[in-house]
């Protein structure tokens, strides 16, 4: 699978691939976030399902293929995709109190595992491997989008993985907004080049929202 790389093209749909059931207020993406939680809400539809199975066969090749010691994650969620994974090390960051707990919970038995709080993590804590995995159409606020960015490769030492949509979309719904992240890495982020873009098999389809989606993998390392 590593060695398929493609590219995608594909027509915008008014609504992401992980369409709000929950009728929420929404204020910040983290308070979006933590009221899901509470409320019972779970990571979305990419962190089950078939979806979180083509995203751990592809991170499981990679973590083995390249004897990755330590991953971090920003934007862990409820730890379902988790359950999935095969790291040796794993530090899961996320926005929502509630999300942490649970996470915690759900892997207390596990001493490979640790769960922060972002307001927790004053200064980047460097791993082989930074993930992002459904996160990144997520960062309505330009603020938000920003400071995410900058941790996420901060906190990388060999490799970044993002898996995510890839194009610009001026009409954001209430918790979407795509954004052309990799225009944002080739300016800010210049010494981290694409080394792989691996399209989804599972492409967005309209007709199939809850199993489809638009993200894609794309591995950063750097030059």
């Amino acid at each position: 699978m590593l060695n398929e790389v493609k590219s995608v093209v594909r027509k915008t749909p008014i609504l992401g691939p992980m369409a709000v059931r929950l009728h929420l207020p929404f204020k910040t993406s983290s308070d979006y976030w933590e009221r899901r939680y509470v409320k019972g809400g779970n990571s979305g539809v990419g962190s089950y399902g078939r979806l979180a199975h083509f995203k751990a066969e592809f991170l499981n090749e990679f973590v083995e293929q390249h004897r990755i010691n330590s991953v971090i994650e920003y934007g862990c969620g409820d730890g379902s995709q988790l359950k999935l994974a095969r790291y040796p090390s794993y530090t899961g960051i996320d926005v929502s109190p509630t999300a942490v707990e649970i996470c915690r919970a759900l892997f207390a038995a596990d001493r490979s595992r640790r769960f922060f709080h972002t307001d927790a993590v004053k200064t980047p804590m460097v791993t082989d491997l930074a993930l992002s995995l459904d996160v990144v159409y997520h960062l309505v606020e330009e603020g938000a989008f920003e400071s995410y960015m900058h941790k996420l490769f901060d906190s990388a030492q060999r490799f970044v993985i993002i898996y995510s949509s890839n194009f610009h979309d001026a009409r954001p719904t209430r918790h979407v907004r795509h954004r052309h992240f990799t225009s944002w890495v080739e300016r800010y982020k210049p010494l981290w080049y694409v080394t792989a873009h691996v399209a989804n098999v599972y492409p967005y389809d309209p007709a199939s929202p809850g199993d489809t989606s638009l993200a894609d993998f794309y591995v950063f390392a750097p030059r």
